[in-house]
């Protein structure tokens, strides 16, 4: 049993970057299918793929190197909100990520979100993460 199942997957993604793995494979939940999907959008990992091959189904992520210089695309993976202190702002105080050249990953009621988006859509929402 899995008390926080997105410090898990942002874990296993920090990890596999570590060792330079082109693929990690993550249990899947809607949530975490959602933040993938993010990821992807904003360029952060290559490619993703969804299996459902047991009652639970997993995630298959393609990580992103730097062809020349191996650098990974991810640099710093940060969970924000904790299920000990949840982080919730408002549209007015959306965090900024190196000012704009990360991002922060939001879930608000229109679903997962960058916080660009959040802020053009005037919602708030729980910060999962901070990406850059």
């Amino acid at each position: 049993m899995n008390t926080d199942p997105i410090a898990d997957y942002l874990t296993r993604v920090r990890n596999a970057i570590k060792a330079n793995h082109r693929v990690v494979e993550i249990p899947a939940s809607n949530l975490k299918k959602e933040i993938t999907k993010v990821l992807f959008d904003k360029g952060y990992i290559a490619n993703y793929k969804f299996e459902d091959n047991n009652a639970q189904g997993t995630i298959k992520i393609a990580l992103k190197y730097h062809p020349v210089t191996r650098v990974p695309a991810i640099r710093t993976l940060t969970r924000v909100s904790k299920p000990g202190l949840r982080k919730y702002a408002g549209v007015d105080k959306m965090p900024r990520v190196l000012n704009g050249l990360g991002v922060a990953i939001i879930s608000t009621s229109k679903g997962v979100m960058t916080d660009k988006e959040a802020r053009n859509l005037n919602i708030g929402g729980e910060v999962l993460c901070y990406v850059h």
